[in-house]
């Protein structure tokens, strides 16, 4: 096993530059993207109104996100199992589930307003944590090994 590791360092060095990349997306969420939720959600949002926002600056901010944690995910995927015919796969699972995760989010904050906030706290955090990425790991573990 360390002798594998020593093999692919460069892998292991680009895996882990992009895990830290996504700690630092984390880190400075606040800064870097627009999203009045974040704060929202901070507190005890189950009995506050939803916050003011601007629905064309969220979109990006989350879409920007989203972008982001996807390209790292994608290439920690493709580091650690390069296989370019799963990356296309999942690039394209990935443009299927943010379209579906935003509409719902934006349908949710439109037509419910402040009476489905669970909803919405675990939509939105699908679209801004790399949630993904902890859910096709071991998929695809699972079927590498099956193979």
């Amino acid at each position: 096993m360390l002798n594998k590791l020593l093999q692919n360092k460069t892998a292991v060095f680009v895996i882990t530059t992009f895990v830290l990349l996504l700690v630092l997306i984390r880190m400075f969420e606040k800064q870097l993207f627009y999203d009045p939720f974040l704060f929202y959600f901070e507190g005890d949002y189950m009995k506050l109104p939803l916050p003011k926002f601007d629905g064309l600056q969220l979109f990006f901010g989350l879409s920007f996100r989203f972008l982001l944690n996807t390209i790292l995910s994608l290439g920690i995927l493709y580091f650690l199992f390069k296989d370019k015919q799963m990356i296309a796969f999942v690039s394209i699972l990935y443009f299927f589930l943010f379209v579906l995760l935003i509409v719902t989010f934006f349908c949710i904050l439109h037509f419910f307003k402040n009476q489905e906030n669970l909803l919405l706290f675990y939509v939105r955090r699908f679209l801004i944590q790399p949630l993904f990425l902890i859910l096709f790991l071991p998929a695809f573990y699972y079927q590498k090994l099956k193979n």
